[in-house]
């Protein structure tokens, strides 16, 4: 197995124009917290019960809070054939280059 490919948070549109698929593994809080628009919520630990979720078909793009979390699914569904990538610096990397995000109160804004 190769290392996982990690990708800056400015390159992520780039990717989802191409049909990557943005997987969020962070724990519920977190993802109510703050969000791409265009992401898809399983939590890591949850990742096992849903491949079927997560098209093979596409590069996943995978995101936690800082990248571990990420890193460890990215790796996981590397393992399971998928192809994947994870953003470095997670959401707080988002966060950084000032990329827009949404909450559970549906307000698009930027942290």
């Amino acid at each position: 197995m190769s290392p996982v490919r990690t990708i800056s948070p400015l390159e992520v549109d780039e990717l989802l124009e191409q049909g990557a698929f943005l997987l969020d593994v962070r724990e519920d809080d977190e993802w109510a917290s703050g969000r791409d628009a265009r992401a898809h919520h399983i939590r890591l630990s949850e990742l096992p019960d849903h491949l079927g979720e997560i098209p093979s078909d596409t590069t996943i793009v995978c995101v936690c809070r800082v990248g571990g979390r990420s890193l460890r699914a990215a790796e996981f569904l590397d393992g399971g054939g998928f192809v994947t990538c994870n953003v470095e610096g997670g959401m707080l990397g988002w966060e950084t280059h000032g990329l827009p995000l949404i909450g559970d109160d549906d307000i698009v804004r930027i942290i």
